[in-house]
């Protein structure tokens, strides 16, 4: 099933109105990919799940140098290891940034809930959005690298 593109701009929008916000400096796009692997590429995966009127999941991917970095210039302090404060502020950006996409999505008219968000520790993993295609927004931050995979459809009304 392909995914319609109108799904991917408030992605793009909120990761880097929300990134720049929080690190204080520009953030600026890859270009964009389909990604048909099921398993994850990065040391450190938060995933957002969405339902309502679009349904699937959000990841978002980094290596752990990056999510240390991330959560170091957000919190004011340096984390020499992704302990589980650290851990949490990486989830919650993930949750932040599809929340405003949720808000943008809303607006565009496919409103949407959010799930609370998970954190995946470890290359390798599987994590199978079945019959939905996922599009991957590679980010480039002050911080390191962060990808964005969004894997979203549409819902019919009931």
């Amino acid at each position: 099933m392909t995914m319609k593109v109108e799904f991917i701009a408030p992605f793009l929008q909120a990761a880097k109105q929300v990134l720049e916000s929080e690190l204080g400096a520009e953030v600026s796009r890859g270009e964009l990919a389909v990604h048909r692997s099921a398993y994850t590429t990065q040391d450190v995966t938060a995933l957002v799940g969405v339902t309502g009127s679009i349904q699937g999941i959000v990841l978002y991917g980094m290596s752990e140098k990056t999510a240390r970095q991330i959560v170091s210039t957000i919190m004011g302090r340096t984390f020499l290891e992704l302990d589980a404060l650290a851990e949490s502020g990486i989830a919650e950006l993930g949750n932040v940034i599809t929340g405003v996409a949720g808000t943008l999505l809303a607006e565009a008219g496919y409103p949407s809930n959010l799930a609370p968000p998970i954190l995946i520790r470890g290359s390798g993993m599987m994590i199978s959005t079945l019959d939905i295609s996922r599009l991957v927004i590679p980010l480039r931050t002050p911080c390191g690298p962060l990808e964005v995979h969004v894997a979203l459809k549409a819902v019919a009304p009931k």
